[in-house]
């Protein structure tokens, strides 16, 4: 399994964990957010000119162009994880993950969500999510 990114919607929050190690805590499987979702952008360049060497006397003008380029909205560069630690505990598994966004966000849609009561370990205090209704 690997790390990949998830972003709950209406929540301004985005969590970095393995997909199992996340959906254990929750009532709803939530799916990573690069399911589906890369797409094809296009972005403008303006005219400008090019020189083809330091000091040339008469540069090439370029005309305005389309560039396509990928998109991924679960993307994530390098190894390291990004955002601040945080454990989720409910007393039989402990499993750590990171977020970036507030602790705010991240505590509302834990509490929304919540498969069974445990503990939420942020740098800081510590929170006991009831299981949710």
């Amino acid at each position: 399994m690997t790390v990949q990114k998830f972003a709950p919607e209406g929540f301004e929050l985005a969590i970095y964990a393995e997909q199992a190690n996340l959906n254990y805590f929750l009532t709803t499987a939530i799916e990573p957010a690069s399911a589906g979702a890369i797409v094809n952008k296009t972005s403008e360049v303006k005219p400008h000119t090019r020189r083809k060497y330091v000091g040339d006397p008469a540069p090439s003008n370029i005309p305005k162009t389309d560039r396509t380029y990928m998109y991924d909205p679960g993307r994530k560069v390098g190894n390291a994880l990004p955002g601040q630690p945080f454990i989720l505990d409910d007393g039989v598994e402990k499993r750590q993950m990171t977020f970036s966004g507030n602790v705010i966000d991240l505590h509302a849609f834990l509490m929304s969500d919540a498969k069974m009561e445990f503990k939420l370990y942020t740098t800081g205090a510590r929170y006991v999510i009831p299981k949710s209704s």
